[in-house]
């Protein structure tokens, strides 16, 4: 992803903490490749001669990481998600595993750099995840970009997400478990769209919710149907 020249405006990419083999003991994946080994440039050949028991699809058996987000960035849609970290919040992970999951651009973390990376499984080996330390810096980096920041949370005012036109160049920003979007953020959007509920609780966990948004820029935008012409109806 290209950065933008200024300092100040340019997130800094969050090194990997690696969980990588947490799940060994569910024997996921395949074994050793069995016969000829597949050529090109993509295999890692450690994978092939001792199994792949990541947390990848079949299609990336087998494949080098880096050639697996090369192909990613190939696919990625054109949301971002931002979430605020000022209290070490654990619902990250959760998040930048769904982001993975749904081919988000790439996750923001706003705020402390240090998150909880257990509820990732490991996405955060092949998810784009960018460092801000403050709003002010995320704003600067999606204003020069022509992103649009459009707040998630079950506020007084809010418009419902369900009838809502997102943006196809948006960037979906969440607040942390409990307090919510801060102001200072609320103040910067273009739109804070509610989750419509119907029960008892007063707010989803933030993971959740950030699952039924981007599920619902991924319907508007990847799954959208054409309207039809009236001039040929």
């Amino acid at each position: 992803m290209n950065e933008h020249p200024a300092a100040e405006a340019a997130p800094t990419v969050i090194p990997v903490e690696s969980t990588e083999g947490m799940d060994e003991a569910r024997e996921v994946g395949v074994g050793p490749w069995s016969g000829p080994w597949p050529e090109g440039d993509h295999y890692d050949p450690e994978l092939l001669a001792g199994g792949d028991r990541r947390n990848v699809v079949d299609r990336y058996r087998y494949w080098r990481r880096e050639a697996i987000i090369a192909d990613l960035d190939t696919v990625r849609h054109d949301f971002h998600v931002a979430v605020e970290n000022w209290s070490h919040d654990f619902n990250i992970g959760s998040v930048v595993r769904t982001a993975n999951a749904f081919g988000c651009s790439a996750v923001h973390i706003v705020g402390k750099r240090r998150w909880n990376r257990r509820g990732a499984m490991v996405t955060d080996r092949y998810q784009h995840v960018h460092h801000h330390p403050d709003t002010g810096s995320l704003v600067a980096w999606a204003t020069e970009r022509d992103l649009v920041l459009i707040g998630v949370d079950n506020l007084p005012g809010a418009v419902p997400l369900e009838t809502y036109p997102l943006p196809r160049n948006a960037v979906l920003v969440f607040g942390q478990e409990g307090p919510g979007l801060s102001e200072e953020v609320r103040e910067v959007c273009a739109a804070v769209l509610s989750i419509a509920q119907f029960g008892s609780t007063r707010s989803i966990n933030a993971g959740a919710a950030a699952a039924v948004a981007m599920h619902a820029w991924v319907r508007a935008h990847v799954f959208a149907q054409p309207v039809p012409d009236a001039s040929t109806t």
